[in-house]
């Protein structure tokens, strides 16, 4: 494969000014990979075919913590790139200028990764964006803000619920650990001055967790705060499926799952989001915890694992509502980034039933938004069965990039169905699992857009 390697502005303004802007089916004799930077600094890569089909597929990739390596990626994974590139797809993506909740940067340098790849090998015949777990929450930006640019967009995985949405649901089964298993202890859950008061944060409630997980009592309230977040019980693919009454073995799955939020999102990764943000962005002021978990697709496991435990969960949930709450910082919630449910161009969104990450119920969150802005047929929502966060098969990805294209091309969505998503996907990647099924998430716990009122509360 032919590369060409561009590592400074000076090179890349020079590639810029000296490449001709070709017609999009012409663009290359042969296969290229383009590496270079941005002015913002952000790394970018592009992979097109001597083939190309015209298409040009614009990747955001996920959450990258502060401090970790920070590539330029134009696909979720290697397998799903060569099957694309095979079908004739231009694949590009940045790095984003930053890491951590770079969104005021990722936005811009996917949108300069656009223009740079239209200098270098003229313009698109269509343009799709697409992107995996935070990427979707990228995409969908762009989608909603710059869909001129767009044909259409996929999230896949999405944290399509948004900014404040989700720090308020990552906040919530932190403070039920806190307030049931830790009263007066004084762990910060929000306002976290540095990464070292974030990890020490991280390192006490780990602690109290894994005492709780140790006796009957501890496991039950842990359930319970797993319930307000909507962690399912099934969330690592590694695990089998725990039956639909193995309680225990479900809350095991959540344990693990609620560990993990612990001990990266809800404290070192807020902190770091906080400190974007001038402010804690979350708040639980005025709300009804027994409302959550009425509406939680969990309850009756919490309500079996109080019975089994002799534990009163109306005594508990008495404890929640008289602990002091938390507000927010009106300008940080103002900041981080919401969604206004506003398409132009169609949507497609795939999530993983069992996510604990970014649970399912988060496509409920944009659903409802689009909704009350109009543009629900704009927006399709499937769903692959499977556990773990972004773990779907090559196929299963390259299915719905298909059918959003058949969206774009006849105005409505044919062929989109499970039945019909799971048949391509095998025709995509006949290695490839093809899971698709019909399903309907319940509702996100705490749904913040713009088309709803500012909360009072915070």
């Amino acid at each position: 494969m032919h590369r060409i390697r561009t590592r400074t502005l000076v090179a890349v303004a020079a590639l810029l000014l000296a490449a001709p802007v070709a017609p999009a089916a012409h663009a290359a004799a042969e296969d290229v990979h383009v590496e270079g930077r941005l002015p913002s600094g952000a790394a970018y890569l592009m992979d097109v075919p001597a083939d190309w089909n015209g298409t040009v597929l614009l990747y955001s990739h996920g959450y990258t913590p502060a401090g970790a390596p920070n590539p330029a990626r134009n696909a979720p994974d290697d397998t799903t790139k060569s099957l694309l590139l095979k079908q004739g797809y231009a694949l590009i993506g940045s790095s984003y200028a930053t890491t951590g909740w770079a969104v005021t940067e990722a936005v811009p340098d996917q949108l300069a990764t656009l223009d740079t790849f239209t200098a270098r090998f003229g313009r698109a015949g269509r343009t799709l964006a697409w992107g995996t777990s935070y990427g979707g929450l990228v995409t969908t930006a762009l989608a909603e803000r710059h869909a001129s640019r767009l044909a259409g967009s996929l999230s896949m995985c999405g944290l399509v619920q948004g900014g404040v949405a989700n720090w308020n649901s990552t906040l919530d089964p932190v403070f039920a650990l806190r307030t049931l298993l830790a009263p007066g202890s004084g762990i910060p859950l929000t306002r976290l001055p540095n990464q070292t008061a974030a990890t020490e944060a991280s390192d006490a409630m780990t602690a109290v967790l894994a005492g709780a997980q140790r006796t009957v009592d501890g496991r039950a309230r842990i359930a319970l705060a797993a319930a307000l977040h909507n962690i399912p019980g099934w969330n690592d693919p590694s695990q089998p499926r725990p039956a639909p009454t193995d309680w225990d073995a479900q809350q095991i799955g959540q344990y693990q799952a609620v560990l993990g939020l612990v001990r990266f999102p809800a404290f070192v990764w807020r902190q770091e989001a906080e400190s974007r943000a001038g402010g804690s962005m979350s708040w639980n002021a005025g709300v009804d915890y027994r409302a959550l978990l009425r509406r939680s697709p969990y309850l009756k496991e919490v309500e079996e694992l109080y019975a089994k435990a002799g534990l009163s969960l109306p005594s508990d949930l008495n404890v929640l509502d008289r602990a002091p709450r938390v507000r927010a910082d009106p300008k940080a919630v103002r900041w981080m980034s919401t969604f206004t449910g506003r398409l132009t161009k169609p949507q497609l969104n795939i999530h993983t039933t069992g996510d604990a990450l970014i649970p399912v119920q988060s496509e409920s969150a944009y659903r409802q938004a689009a909704t009350a802005a109009g543009s629900a047929s704009l927006l399709r929502q499937r769903f692959v069965d499977n556990a773990g966060h972004c773990t779907f098969s090559p196929g299963e990805q390259i299915a719905a990039l298909h059918a959003l294209e058949d969206r774009i091309t006849t105005g409505h969505w044919p062929y989109s169905d499970p039945a019909a998503l799971n048949s391509r996907a095998t025709k995509a990647d006949p290695a490839s699992a093809a899971r698709y099924i019909p399903y309907v998430p319940t509702s996100y716990p705490r749904p913040y857009d713009q088309s709803r009122p500012s909360d009072e509360h915070r």
